[in-house]
């Protein structure tokens, strides 16, 4: 799988990922757009998604947004909105980022009624190859809960293989859940 990336890190402000899917990094005016989404879709989200419950009002949406930002350069790691057709989608983005070890995660979430539209494994195509072209990465991960078919389906699509069961790696409400790991070298990418 050939992974095409044409941006430099400044130039990250917009991803066109197709002509259907824009992703933007993420700022203090979208707080109250992504506090409507995650509070209109609790029943979807919930499921899977830890932070849905203590996303209770827009204030805790801002903090979350705030610590992005302020931490973006330091930490490397970076969160998009995504944009389908105009319309909010969800978040996507790079997490607990090594820099000594040249490794990063991908996570991201859509709203129900933008799922089934191939959305997350484009935009995890595009982000792969700035973690890797640009970043300097050797390793991505994806890491989702066991029984999260549909993200564990992204993965796999993505080429990324899977390594094993991160026991208990996920608190969830007073449980805590199993998670699948999955990751993709950058020696593993085919390209032309």
């Amino acid at each position: 799988m050939k992974f095409g990336f044409f941006y430099t890190l400044k130039e990250m402000q917009s991803i066109v990922v197709s002509n259907e899917i824009l992703l933007e990094r993420i700022n203090t005016a979208d707080a109250a757009t992504i506090f409507n989404a995650i509070d209109q879709n609790r029943s979807h989200l919930g499921v899977w998604l830890p932070f849905v419950d203590f996303t209770k009002e827009i204030k805790d949406t801002e903090v979350f947004i705030q610590t992005v930002v302020e931490n973006r350069v330091k930490s490397l790691n970076e969160v998009y909105t995504i944009w389908f057709k105009g319309d909010f989608a969800g978040l996507i983005g790079f997490y607990n980022t090594d820099r000594v070890n040249e490794k990063t995660e991908i996570g991201y979430w859509l709203i129900s009624d933008k799922t089934g539209n191939g959305i997350i494994v484009k935009s995890c195509h595009i982000l792969i190859g700035l973690a890797f072209e640009k970043m300097g990465m050797n390793r991505i991960s994806i890491r989702c809960a066991v029984g999260n078919i549909a993200s564990a389906n992204v993965a796999t699509r993505l080429g990324f293989i899977f390594e094993g069961i991160e026991r208990s790696g996920e608190r969830y409400h007073d449980l805590f859940f199993d998670l699948k790991v999955f990751s993709l070298l950058k020696g593993e990418v085919v390209t032309e």
